[in-house]
């Protein structure tokens, strides 16, 4: 994959704006090697090296790290001095998520962005193992766009059975249950959707909810990643890799739990 920085275009001196904020590149005198000192005002962040012969190429010298894109070496960067300690404690969260006895993991596909329904819910043990994959017929319209990245047609929603069918299975499931998702938030607002519509009650579905424990992975994950933005004075979040598939997600995010463990 080409370097989207084109490394070998850029010359001895030049700025970059990352995150709003202007960042100066002065490559040394004494080399014409892609290799840029980066400052922040009069701010030394660090060395780096562009390395196109690889898959990644940006090489930040001060942190032996590896970065597809400038921006994001610039923003690893950017740290803050707590990152470490945090970054420490990211990895002790996931060795406690992935050895935990109750840990279920939940992914939910939806009809779009914006009041969505559940169109798929995969739901797996902590090793992966399949608890729940059903298809889900949402009673509304699937947005095109939803169905470009699932894949999951109207007709094919149409034919399967409503959310209420699964509401007894999934309360086994869940209930008691640690339940571990990517953007809890957001998954966990179209279940509140979907048990208000079966309860018509939103306090019922609350308490129907409450009765498992949502653990976010999202903000600890780019936590763990550590690419600082200086705009918003927080980690940016970091995309999963998503493959749209309920059940393919909870075995990925296993998997990247794995990863930063």
């Amino acid at each position: 994959m080409p370097s989207p920085d084109l490394p070998l275009q850029l010359g001895d001196l030049f700025t970059r704006t990352v995150d709003t904020q202007d960042v100066h590149l002065v490559r040394p005198g004494d080399t014409d090697r892609p290799t840029w000192a980066v400052y922040e005002g009069t701010r030394y962040l660090g060395t780096v090296h562009a390395q196109i012969d690889t898959g990644r190429h940006w090489h930040v010298q001060t942190l032996r790290e590896q970065h597809l894109r400038l921006d994001d070496a610039v923003r690893a960067m950017r740290r803050p001095a707590s990152w470490q300690a945090k970054h420490e404690r990211v990895r002790r969260w996931a060795r406690e998520m992935l050895t935990e006895p109750s840990l279920v993991v939940l992914d939910v596909q939806t009809t779009g962005l914006d009041d969505p329904w559940a169109l798929q819910v995969g739901l797996t043990d902590r090793h992966g193992n399949v608890l729940f994959n059903e298809h889900v017929n949402p009673l509304a319209d699937v947005a095109p766009a939803a169905t470009a990245l699932h894949g999951i047609s109207p007709r094919q929603a149409a034919a399967a059975p409503p959310f209420a069918v699964f509401v007894p299975r999934l309360a086994q499931l869940l209930h008691g249950r640690r339940c571990l998702t990517y953007n809890a938030s957001f998954d966990r607002t179209v279940l509140h959707r979907e048990l208000q519509r079966h309860f018509h009650d939103a306090a019922t579905a609350q308490a129907w909810l409450d009765r498992c424990t949502f653990v976010d992975a999202m903000q600890p994950y780019s936590a763990w990643r550590g690419l600082w933005s200086a705009h918003h004075q927080s980690y940016r979040y970091q995309p999963l890799g998503s493959s749209y598939e309920a059940v393919a997600n909870c075995r990925l995010l296993l998997t990247t739990l794995k990863q930063v463990k």
